[in-house]
C-alpha cells in the first residue's frame, strides 16, 4: 500500500516509516499538514495515518479538507488526545480507527491489516499508477488528482479496465460494457483504445495481443 503519514515527532515519524515498510509499504512522511495537503492533492494513496495536533493545518481540517475535494481514502488517526469531542469529530469524518499514543506499532500494523481485510472500507480511489487514479464513486479519471475530461466511450473503457485492475478484458466485454452489445469489430474497439491512450500522459493501458486490453495493478 502507499501510505500518507503525518506526524510530526521526529522520532515517532521515522519509527513508523520504518516499520511499515518492512511490511512492504511505501510510506511518504510529514511533519506539517499543509505539506501533506498539497502533496495529496497531486498523487493518489492508499491509506492515510494522521496525527491530530501538527504545524500548517491539524489533522481533522486536513481530513475535512480532502473531502471538499471529492478525494476519500481510508485513515487511521493516531493522537494522544483523549477528548470525546475530537474523538467524535474524527468519527463523523470518517475515519476508520483511531489509536491512543503511545501504542505498540505491531497494534498499527494489525490495524491496518483490518483496513485491507475490511469489507466495510472499500477503496474509493482505485490507483493505476504513479500519477493516476480512478475515482469509483464519481466514474471520474483523475491525473495527479486532478478530474479528466474524456469522451463517452473513452470513459466507459476506462471504468471497465479499472474496475478489472490486473485482469485481461476481452473484445467481447468491451462490446458488451462500451458499445450496448452492437455489433462491432476488433478494429473499431483497437482504433478507440488507442484513441485515448493517446490522450493519455502515462501509458497505463496494455495491448494483450489477441485477446485485449489490461491495466496492470501498480
Amino acid at each position: 500500500m502507499k501510505i500518507l503519514l503525518l506526524e510530526d515527532e521526529v522520532m515517532l515519524n521515522e519509527s513508523i516509516q520504518e516499520y511499515l515498510e518492512v511490511q512492504g509499504h511505501k510510506v511518504e512522511t510529514f511533519f506539517d499538514g499543509l505539506e501533506a495537503y498539497e502533496a495529496i492533492k497531486e498523487s493518489a494513496y492508499d491509506l492515510l495515518i494522521l496525527d491530530i495536533n501538527v504545524p500548517g493545518m491539524d489533522g481533522l481540517s486536513f481530513l475535512e479538507k480532502l473531502h471538499d475535494l471529492k478525494i476519500h481514502v481510508p485513515t487511521i488517526y493516531i493522537s494522544a488526545l483523549v477528548d470525546i469531542e475530537d474523538i467524535s469529530r474524527a468519527y463523523n469524518l470518517g475515519c476508520f480507527d483511531y489509536l491512543k499514543k503511545p501504542f505498540h506499532l505491531k497494534e498499527l500494523a494489525l490495524r491496518l491489516d483490518r483496513i485491507v481485510l475490511s469489507n466495510e472500507t472499500p477503496r474509493v480511489h482505485l490507483r493505476l499508477s504513479k500519477n493516476y487514479s480512478y475515482d469509483q464513486e464519481h466514474s471520474t479519471l483523475l491525473f495527479n488528482s486532478k478530474p479528466q475530461t474524456l469522451t463517452r466511450k473513452q470513459a466507459q473503457i476506462i471504468d471497465l479496465l479499472a474496475r478489472n485492475r490486473g485482469r485481461v478484458v476481452d473484445f467481447e466485454q468491451f462490446q458488451i460494457y462500451v458499445w450496448d452489445e452492437q455489433i462491432v469489430d476488433n478494429a473499431t474497439i483497437r482504433a478507440e483504445v488507442n484513441r485515448l491512450k493517446k490522450f493519455l500522459h502515462e501509458d497505463i493501458i496494455n495491448n494483450i495481443r489477441g485477446m485485449g486490453y489490461m491495466i496492470d495493478k501498480p
